[in-house]
Formats: structure tokens, C-alpha cells, sequence
């Protein structure tokens, strides 16, 4: 999302590279140029002017060590108003209550239906929680379709009344059936409407006078740039919602609505939507965002992702097969489907330092692995499970089913090959191929 802003703001700092010492003049200029690239990036214009203007009031007040160049300092500085501007802390979810209620609002297609069931995964998974899901938007006819099969994705209850059309007492009746039968977190999906209307805001108003939530979320749609800012304005002054859930981070957007929401409405972003999946849920962390910003990846979500799809008695598993010469492509495949989970590959890479920069100009796509998937599921079992017993009519018949050529299937096998020897020294190195 943030590529266009990453490289004017890397432009802006290469104003300062060769000067010995931060002045006044090469601040402005710098300063200048940075505003430029955040109102490009959809900034609201008083957000980026606040912004610069603290970034210069901070420059000047800095006294270069020797050790450090002007440009490095611009980069702290700048980084540390990143964060500061986006909330500077994660700020957690509420939960306290019997059971915890978290209101969704938002527009007609925020995501809203989507996230309320992506919520629900993460708070399963990641704080053990046992949540319903119910469905109170009434008006748009597949929301209520739309949410039980998405429970069912997740593994988690909905209460869906279908035959109930006052979403008011559809949630009340929700919130008791939630604390009689035990649950710790009731999460209601409200209707949206395409734009902002007194119906629809005194509706939403009603269902949180009746339930009283914990937790008022507004889901909005980063790829609306400003107007995102607007709406969440417009919500705020009547709901005054808790938190703000950022959809679609992994698209094109400008990433304005990141940087300005928390500067006008003065309430944290909490989560952002980061993919499709319902595993696409990540907390929103402003330092670790504005290192992405400045192009210096992200390797502790990264992590925090891959420990996440992490299986210890899976990889304790293929380390012994490793080390007996016995990976084959039935493992290579699992592999696959390990860092599929983990989120969009566009994503993942820019979480590493300098891949954006390595790949710019390529186009990283989820369907990547699809070739892969498509040979290996081309074999028979026996071949999967045995290699090296590709002769040429074999890989003849596997890359006619597959849809690739015999070129191709040759140059895979290769990358398999080269792949296992290196997985077996890196466990070598590590000590995993010592014998006793």
C-alpha cells in the first residue's frame, strides 16, 4: 500500500545526503518535500502540515553527532513522527464483560460482515476465547447467508433469526441467548448503508443503547483514501466508537486513511486487514507500520506470523526426513501450504528489509505456487513419494497433466533437488545431522 510514499519520502531524505550539517535551509527543503509526498499520499492536508511542521521544530532542535548524518537523523525523526502520528502503542481490545459486546460499524461494503467473522478467528485462536457471531444486518438479503457460512469458516457460533426484522431486538435477543449458554464474546454485524444516512445512524445508535458493548468498532475501506477520514468523522460524532479496523492494507490505496484517521478522530486504529484469508487479521502496531513506511520491513510480524503457522511436531517430522535423505514432494508441499497461511506473498516480502527495493518493478502474485501445486498434484502417490524415479515418460504425462511443459516440470525438479541439499547443511550447521 505504501510504495508510492516509501519512495518519495526516500527522495525527500536523499536532500540531505552529502550535507555535513543540518541547517535551516536544507531542513526546509527536505521538510517541504516530505509534505508533498504525504499529501500525494491522500494525508488530510492539516495532518500533514502539523506533521512536517513538528518533523522541522525537532531537526533543528538536533545538535549531528559525528557518527550519525544528517539524512540518518532525518530518517529517526521522521520514523519516531510516523509512529507518534498513527498512536505510537497497539492499543488491545476490551473484554471485560459477561460476555464482552463488540458492536460492527461501518459503510456498505467496509468489509464489515467479513472482518466481524475475522475477529471472531482471532479471538479463538489467539486469546481462547469462545465467541458468537450475530447477524443484525436485516436489510442487505446474502448478509445473513454471507455470515453463517463465514462462522462456519471460523468455527464459531451465529445466532441467525432470520424471521426477526428489527435488528434492535434481534441483538438484544442475541446478547441473551450469548450469556445463557455461556459465551465470552458476542460480536454483532450491523447494516451499512453506500453512503452516510439519519436511518442508518440512529439504527446503529439504537442497537448500542439496547446492548451497551464493550467495544464499538468502525470498519472502514483504506482503499477510500479521505473519504475514509470523512466517514469515520461522521461516525465518531455519533457513535463515539472505541477503535478503527483498516481494511484492504494490501491493496493499492495511497495509505492516507492510515495516517490520518488516528489525527482526526483521536481513536487508535486496533486491527488491520491485511488479505483475504480469515487468518488476515493483524493488530495494528504504528512503530512497526511506520518502519514499513520508511522501507525497513517489518521482521517481527513477520515472525509473530510464521510462529503463528508453526506445527513443532510437523517440523520435528520432516527434520527426521531431512536428515534420512527422505524429503520428497509430499513434504515440499505441505511446506507450501505452511507459507500460504502465513498471508499474501506481496505482503510477507514487504515485511523483509530491502525486498521492496530488490523487487521493484516485478509482480509478486499470490498464484506463485499454483505451477507447483498443479505438477505435484500431477503425480501419483508413488512418484510424490519417490523423486528420483522421474524417467522422461513419467515427466511427459506429469507436465501434460499439469497444464506446463516438460522444460518447466525439469527446471522444478531442479529447484526441488537444490532445495533439499540445502536444507540438509543448513540442519548439518545446526547440528540436527551430527552422529553420535
Amino acid at each position: 500500500m505504501f510504495d508510492n510514499l516509501s519512495e518519495r519520502l526516500e527522495r525527500s531524505f536523499k536532500i540531505l545526503k552529502g550535507e555535513g550539517r543540518i541547517t535551516e535551509i536544507n531542513i526546509a527543503e527536505t521538510v517541504k518535500d516530505i509534505r508533498k509526498a504525504l499529501l500525494e499520499a491522500d494525508v488530510n492536508y492539516k495532518t500533514a502540515k502539523q506533521f512536517t511542521d513538528r518533523v522541522k521544530e525537532k531537526a533543528l532542535g538536533q545538535n549531528v553527532m559525528t557518527s550519525v548524518r544528517p539524512g540518518q537523523l532525518m530518517v529517526k525523526i521522521t520514523h519516531d513522527e510516523l509512529a507518534e502520528l498513527m498512536g505510537s502503542e497497539a492499543v488491545d481490545i476490551n473484554l471485560k464483560g459477561n460476555p464482552a459486546v463488540i458492536l460492527m460499524a461501518g459503510l456498505q461494503g467496509s468489509g464489515k460482515t467479513t472482518h466481524a467473522a475475522k475477529l471472531a478467528h482471532y479471538l479463538q485462536t489467539k486469546k481462547n476465547k469462545r465467541v458468537m457471531l450475530a447477524a443484525c444486518d436485516v436489510y442487505r438479503p446474502a448478509a445473513i447467508e454471507q455470515l453463517r457460512v463465514l462462522g462456519e469458516q471460523v468455527n464459531a457460533k451465529v445466532y441467525l433469526a432470520p424471521e426477526e426484522s428489527n435488528p434492535i431486538k434481534k441483538a438484544q435477543a442475541a446478547l441473551k441467548e450469548a450469556r445463557t449458554y455461556g459465551y465470552d464474546v458476542l460480536i454483532i454485524d450491523t447494516a451499512g448503508r453506500l453512503a452516510i444516512d439519519e436511518q442508518m445512524m440512529n439504527e446503529i445508535a439504537a442497537i448500542k443503547d439496547a446492548v451497551e458493548p464493550q467495544e464499538i468498532l468502525f470498519v472502514v475501506d483504506a482503499m477510500t483514501g479521505q473519504d475514509a477520514v470523512n466517514t469515520a468523522k461522521e461516525f465518531n460524532d455519533r457513535l463515539d466508537f472505541d477503535g478503527v479496523i483498516l481494511t484492504k492494507l494490501d491493496g493499492d490505496a495511497r495509505g492516507g486513511a492510515a495516517l490520518s484517521i488516528r489525527s482526526v478522530v483521536d481513536k487508535p486504529i486496533k486491527f488491520i486487514g491485511t488479505g483475504e484469508k480469515m487468518e488476515a487479521l493483524d493488530v495494528f502496531h504504528p512503530a512497526r507500520m511506520a518502519d514499513r513506511i520508511l522501507g525497513m520491513g517489518d521482521v517481527v510480524s513477520f515472525v509473530e506470523r510464521a510462529q503463528a503457522q508453526y506445527d513443532e511436531e510437523e517440523a520435528r517430522r520432516i527434520s527426521k526426513r531431512i536428515a534420512k535423505n527422505q524429503f520428497d514432494f509430499n513434504d515440499f508441499i505441505a511446506q507450501v501450504q505452511q507459507i500460504k497461511k502465513m498471508g499474501s506473498m506481496k505482503d510477507l516480502l514487504g515485511m523483509i528489509p530491502g525486498m521492496d527495493k530488490a523487487l521493484k518493478g516485478v509482480e509478486v502474485s499470490d498464484d506463485a505456487f499454483k505451477p507447483i501445486e498443479a505438477m505435484i498434484n500431477s503425480m501419483t502417490p508413488y512418484e510424490r513419494a519417490n523423486p528420483g524415479c522421474l524417467n522422461g515418460s513419467r515427466k511427459e504425462r506429469i507436465a501434460k497433466g499439469s497444464g506446463r511443459s516438460v522444460v518447466e516440470l525439469n527446471r522444478f525438479i531442479k529447484q526441488f533437488e537444490q532445495t533439499s541439499k540445502m536444507m540438509k547443511k543448513v540442519q548439518q550447521m545446526g547440528g540436527g545431522g551430527r552422529r553420535r
